[in-house]
């Protein structure tokens, strides 16, 4: 049976990048996660062994594709692969602190199969959006439509 992702956890964040991961999350992802760029400004946390089931949508894809190269140069190229310590704290790379503009705190999101992670700022403000739009998001997905 595989275990789901869910729920919503808050982490300070050092000045040098370093955070604690989730204790539910560990236990479920293990001690080597990969982290990389998500959309809407988060970054997206993934075990090892899920990380082929976030990056399939390009591999299947020619070479000729230019979003299947944009995207792999997204995901792909801004990756990295961290070692939790004892106390499942690791360092975010500078480049995805940047990209997630994670400074003070970071919110931690479990969606089934991989974590998101959000500045606090872009979070609520992402959460504004959803707020008043989750309606009209619901219908489009009813409908097929993506964003």
């Amino acid at each position: 049976m595989v275990k789901l992702l869910i729920g919503q956890y808050r982490s300070r964040v050092s000045h040098k990048g370093r955070v604690a991961f989730p204790k539910t999350f560990r236990e479920i992802l293990g001690k080597r996660i990969i982290l990389t760029r998500g959309y809407e400004g988060c970054l997206i946390a993934v075990s090892e062994e899920r990380w082929q089931t976030l990056t399939e949508s390009t591999e299947d894809k020619p070479f000729a594709f230019g979003a299947a190269r944009d995207t792999a140069r997204f995901l792909l190229g801004n990756a990295a692969l961290v070692e939790l310590d004892q106390q499942g704290r690791f360092v975010i790379p500078p480049h995805l602190r940047e990209y997630g503009i994670l400074t003070e705190e970071a919110i931690f999101l479990g969606l089934s199969r991989y974590v998101e992670i959000w500045g606090k700022s872009k979070w609520a403000d992402y959460q504004e959006y959803l707020t008043k739009n989750i309606d009209w998001i619901s219908e489009g997905l009813n409908k097929g439509d993506e964003k």
